[in-house]
């Protein structure tokens, strides 16, 4: 018998409202137990606050009035995970229409609180504080079963879900099984941060230092003559990008998997700004034209498996050595070796004087964490900022519960003394900011819709980002890349805020 959905909706909302993270795991794995093989991915993406299939299709309009809740609990999370399978499948001119009618449906046998788990799970705003490892955790106490097994399977198998389904079905056997194999991806391994070169190696140093490129992960998997490119989130664009493809298939090997970032690069050898990039490794059309207008460049940094072997648990240094033998320097990211604070910054200015983000540096010793933001690995970036006005904000859900939390941004026009809408961001936000940020945005208020409390343009923020990038849906035509509050600027007034003109700028031609 399917879990009901109800009782993870039960087991969200607990979560959500415990800030003890041994209490949020107990009650994960508490539910996770209850799951049947068959459904632990579906389980699993629930409680993460994803969807199985990702998007369905569905935004905001077709969740603003929905039917009259069900007085009983009866849906099924197959049941809901095979309806979200047909909305998503839904083509053709009519396709809106018909993802309205399921949609209803679906909503119509839902009781008012799983309506309202679902609306936020299709909008991509169910944040519970069920993060990736506190699910692994939870998987694990669930199972059963050593978290490094389950940390390891979730790496390899590059799905937790997965790695579920086969914990459930075979206990520490199944987790086990999970071996690297060539032509399926492995999750990357990501970097912590520091503000400083120098602050990051005194935490590495002796380390290797390389530029960090504003471009798309891509993991190339190679078994002569195949080749096969995924991204980050482990999409196959294998077709999307043939002269990556080609060039991997001159490299003198048998089999490997490599780590690295593609690109488009202007004549002069800069980068173009992400979007562009984006729009090229993105497009399944034309692809062939796209290839001469738009070539990608491909820089490697690591290498996990070779000729059979895998590299994973080698140190960097180890593994750096032996892609030297086997990729040639110019498709490889540019790096040095250093204790030195003032070479580890020379290479930081150079990188970001050739418009690129940063630097990354990396201990020498540090195994592959794929799939973790591992200690080994530090970023370091110039951090901007602009103060913009804030023109709105959206009630938080979950522990956010009754603040005003996700603030709209905007950015000032001076021809006209409007304000122009450049995105939204909630991160950044202490407990203590929110209280705040609710009250003193309350007493700005000018109208508002079940959502969103709209106000007087009167109150100034400084938002960091990592970059500016083209959008269609927003009216200035730009928007920011991870945008984070980093404190309110009481002492400026709105008519001190960035202009329109400036954020547009930054985002380059």
């Amino acid at each position: 018998m399917s879990l009901l959905l109800a009782e993870v909706v039960e087991t969200s909302t607990a979560v959500a409202a415990s800030s003890a993270r041994g209490a949020k795991i107990g009650r994960l794995a508490a539910c996770l137990r209850r799951l049947e093989p068959d459904e632990a991915a579906i389980g699993v993406a629930f409680l993460s606050g994803q969807l199985r299939q990702r998007q369905v299709g569905v935004g905001y309009a077709s969740l603003r009035e929905p039917p009259p809740p069900a007085s009983e609990a009866t849906l099924g999370l197959r049941a809901v995970d095979a309806t979200l399978e047909t909305i998503a499948a839904q083509t053709g001119p009519a396709s809106q229409a018909s993802r309205r009618r399921l949609l209803q449906d679906l909503f119509g046998r839902a009781t008012g609180s799983e309506q309202r788990f679902l609306e936020r799970l299709l909008i991509g705003e169910l944040r519970q504080g069920a993060l990736e490892g506190v699910m692994q955790e939870a998987l694990a106490q669930a199972l059963g079963v050593p978290l490094a097994d389950v940390r390891r399977a979730a790496m390899l198998r590059g799905d937790l879900g997965a790695v579920a389904e086969a914990g459930l079905r075979d206990g520490l056997a199944g987790v086990r099984a999970f071996q690297l194999r060539v032509g399926q991806p492995v999750l990357p391994m990501l970097a912590q941060t520091a503000t400083t070169v120098g602050g990051a190696l005194e935490r590495l140093a002796p380390a290797a230092v390389e530029w960090k490129l504003d471009g798309a992960r891509v993991q190339i998997h190679i078994q002569q003559p195949h080749v096969a490119v995924f991204t980050r989130s482990l999409d196959d664009i294998t077709d999307r990008v043939p002269e990556l493809v080609e060039t991997a298939r001159t490299l003198p090997l048998r089999s490997a998997v490599l780590d690295g970032e593609t690109l488009a690069l202007r004549p002069d050898g800069r980068p173009h700004p992400f979007q562009v990039s984006a729009s090229r490794f993105g497009s399944r059309l034309d692809v062939e034209r796209l290839r001469q207008t738009l070539p990608l460049s491909t820089f490697v940094f690591d290498l996990l498996h070779l000729d059979g072997a895998d590299l994973l648990d080698r140190p960097a240094v180890e593994r750096h050595a032996h892609l030297m033998q086997v990729v040639p320097e110019a498709w490889r990211v540019p790096r040095i070796v250093t204790s030195e604070p003032t070479e580890a910054q020379d290479v930081l200015d150079d990188a970001v004087a050739r418009g690129h983000e940063g630097v990354v540096l990396k201990a020498l010793d540090s195994a592959y964490e794929a799939g973790r933001r591992g200690s080994g690995w530090i970023k370091v970036k110039p951090v901007r900022t602009l103060d913009l006005v804030i023109l709105a904000a959206e009630w938080g859900h979950g522990r956010r519960q009754g603040w005003l939390s996700n603030l709209h941004l905007g950015a000032r026009e001076p021809s006209s003394g409007e304000f122009i809408m450049l995105g939204k961001t909630f991160k950044g936000l202490t407990d203590e900011m929110l209280a705040w940020q609710t009250a003193r945005l309350l007493a700005l208020e000018r109208e508002r819709t079940s959502w969103t409390v709209y106000v007087r343009p009167e109150l100034v923020v400084e938002v960091a980002f990592d970059g500016v990038q083209r959008s269609p849906r927003y009216p200035g035509g730009v928007t920011l890349r991870f945008a984070r509050v980093v404190r309110y600027r009481d002492d400026k007034r709105a008519a001190e805020a960035d202009t329109i003109q400036m954020v547009q700028a930054l985002g380059g031609p």
